[in-house]
């Protein structure tokens, strides 16, 4: 068979993964703290003709003559840039200016997130919608205010303030960032929520705007950092690409038609 036809089958499955992490992209465009993916090509192995040799007395060096075999998916990226900002006024809602992501639990496995949208449970625990408890700097969890607090509020650095039923302000914790050397190597868990991997380069839990890192604000959401006009975009590429593969199969076929055709 033709090499070009197994070439443009590869193609093909590239193409059609690079339209399914699109699809993804967009399907997520309003969700909050998504971040898009993004796939990288390679190309696969090289058959190789004739070897390259190197210069003699007599002639001068020649190159290796290699036929390429196709095309492989290289990577599936996390784009972890920040997304923009959308006004709330909630006071639970909660975004990160800068790196890092929140930190949730079950109680068993820690997750990590950016999306900040936040609620209090019926005893006035911080979790998330999931119920998962936001856990503090110093990793303790849950971070809760108690029922009879008259108000509260968040700061920037990620101090839980309210006012008890005396009127007096009291400090309830102080949410934590997780730091990540690599946010990249993360894991999607799904409900927008990551797992730490061998790769993520997990640095611990920090104080927010000490020592460089991130602040937090209050009564704002990060929403997704998927733009259309550029996924509009990657999309008619990798359709014309698909195309352009399976002209490369319709035309190997031809080729074999005619081959077959030499009998007659």
């Amino acid at each position: 068979m033709l090499r070009s036809m197994y070439a443009g089958i590869s193609g093909m499955k590239n193409f059609q993964t690079k339209l399914d992490v699109i699809g993804n992209n967009i399907a997520n465009v309003n969700t909050s703290g998504f971040k898009k993916g993004r796939v990288t090509f390679q190309e696969m192995m090289s058959q190789t003709t004739s070897g390259a040799q190197g210069p003699t007395g007599t002639k001068g060096g020649i190159n290796a003559v290699q036929v390429g075999l196709g095309a492989q998916t290289g990577s599936i990226d996390n784009m972890h840039t920040q997304g923009f900002l959308q006004t709330t006024n909630n006071p639970l809602d909660l975004s990160i200016e800068g790196d890092g992501m929140f930190a949730l639990t079950d109680g068993e496995t820690t997750f990590y997130t950016r999306a900040g949208n936040f609620y209090l449970d019926s005893e006035g625990s911080i979790v998330n919608p999931d119920g998962l408890y936001l856990i503090g700097a110093n990793g303790e969890s849950p971070i809760t205010i108690p029922d009879g607090a008259q108000s509260f509020s968040i700061q920037t650095d990620g101090t839980v303030t309210y006012v008890d039923g005396a009127g007096d302000p009291q400090t309830a914790g102080q949410i934590g960032l997780a730091s990540f050397s690599n946010p990249a190597g993360l894991q999607k868990d799904g409900s927008n929520l990551f797992l730490n991997s061998e790769n993520a380069g997990f640095n611990g839990l920090v104080v927010p705007e000490q020592d460089g890192a991130a602040s937090i604000v209050s009564g704002a959401l990060e929403m997704s950092n998927v733009d259309l006009a550029e996924e509009f975009t990657e999309m008619i590429t990798a359709q014309r690409g698909f195309q352009a593969n399976t002209r490369i199969i319709t035309t190997s076929d031809s080729i074999l038609e005619e081959l077959v055709n030499l009998k007659r």
